[in-house]
């Protein structure tokens, strides 16, 4: 039997929702008997891969690697599951939002500093004028909420997910 493929993707986020994958602890060995990680920050793959059976995603779209790269994710993944409220609604990612991007980056990088004044351009991805949630972007199949998510629902997800079921997560999760 052909093993799914699994990947998990960082965007702009506190990486709480990959230490919730972690906890998921012993069911795991569970999930490596169906699936293998392809890419994520757990593995180290440099390249989103083609034809991913099931990405989770934690994180909002912040700047324009963020769509750059969703937009790739989407476009190589079956399923794609916004992992956590930063995915869901944009959360506190979306915090900066009523403030003009221009006017954020000289507040912290030129009024907020006292040595070396200035806005950082070289390696730093351009920020868009609003942090957005996933959907906003691209096609989501699947939304688990959580601050991050309980590692029990994160587990559960991907148990009915690798065995083609679509989770019922009514009582798995909710919001903060």
């Amino acid at each position: 039997m052909k093993k799914a493929r699994v990947a998990t993707v960082w965007l702009d986020g506190c990486s709480g929702c990959h230490m919730s994958i972690l906890d998921i602890d012993e069911a795991i060995a569970a999930v490596a008997q169906k699936a293998d990680i392809v890419y994520g920050p757990l593995v180290d793959a440099q390249v989103f891969p083609e034809d991913v059976d099931v990405t989770l995603v934690e994180g909002a779209v912040s700047s324009q690697d963020d769509l750059e790269k969703i937009k790739h994710v989407r476009e190589n993944t079956r399923l794609l599951v916004a992992l956590g409220d930063c995915a869901v609604t944009s959360n506190v990612p979306a915090m900066r939002n009523s403030i003009p991007v221009k006017k954020l980056l000289d507040q912290i990088y030129v009024q907020g500093v006292d040595a070396m004044p200035r806005i950082p351009t070289d390696g730093v991805p351009a920020l868009m004028k609003r942090a957005v949630p996933l959907h906003e972007v691209v096609k989501v199949d699947l939304f688990v909420p959580g601050c991050p998510p309980p590692a029990a629902a994160i587990g559960f997800v991907l148990g009915e997910l690798l065995e083609g079921r679509t989770p019922d997560l009514a009582t798995k999760v909710k919001f903060g």
